[in-house]
């Protein structure tokens, strides 16, 4: 057992989120962790590019082009990017904006290690704009503020699994939503390296105090 986490990363697009991640370890904010592999099913998207440049290795895998959720060319899919992500021994799997839903096929060989990045507070504005819909509530007088949240991904439910992590963002008056947007964003990118933080602590902690257990074993017999 190694005391580095090991991470994968599945995203859609930009990379915001997996930037802050690789600028956090790189930087030495975050220790004791390591991004293992991004998979991206949008060619050309900017992650990719970001993958290369910072030397993580990569996988573009788009998607059956109209399947529907559940079809055997998704559930075919997802086995495939199971194998995929399989192959660099994952601890967890993190979702910084994959914009595809995940079936059985691909999350029961990761049970409780997939991690999904959503803007939005539990329970609020599940699925695709949520941003945009958070916005759109604001403008009507129904909320006056939305936020973002990490949680486990153990089934096919949208935005509904076990919450890690969260944190409210305020909606201003005088908000664009290109503004919100970007509060939005730069408040995922704290919670993002949090988490992982705590994750990479978590598993230094475990792992030395195994290794104890294992030598006072040992010591016990002799060894």
């Amino acid at each position: 057992m190694s005391n580095v986490l090991r991470l994968v990363v599945l995203a859609s697009g930009e990379g915001s989120n997996f930037q802050a991640l690789l600028d956090a370890i790189e930087s030495g904010s975050i220790r004791g962790a390591r991004i293992e592999g991004l998979v991206c099913d949008v060619p050309g998207a900017g992650c990719v590019q970001r993958a290369v440049q910072h030397g993580i290795p990569s996988f573009i895998l788009p998607g059956p082009a109209r399947a529907k959720r559940g079809s055997p060319e998704r559930l075919a899919y997802d086995e495939r990017l199971a194998v995929i992500v399989r192959s660099w021994r994952p601890d967890y799997v993190l979702l910084l904006g994959w914009m595809r839903l995940l079936s059985q096929a691909f999350l029961q060989h990761f049970p409780e290690r997939v991690i999904n990045l959503h803007p939005a507070l539990p329970g609020t504005f599940p699925g695709t704009h949520a941003i945009e819909r958070a916005f759109e509530a604001f403008l009507a007088g129904s909320i006056e503020k939305t936020g973002v949240m990490l949680h486990l991904v153990p089934d096919e439910g949208v935005d509904a699994g076990p919450v890690l992590r969260f944190a409210e963002v305020p909606i201003y008056k005088e908000d664009t939503l290109e503004i919100l947007t970007a509060r939005i964003h730069s408040v995922e990118h704290r919670e993002v390296v949090a988490m992982v933080e705590d994750l990479a602590r978590s598993k230094s902690i475990n792992y030395f105090y195994e290794k104890e257990i294992a030598n006072a074993s040992r010591a016990d017999f002799g060894l």
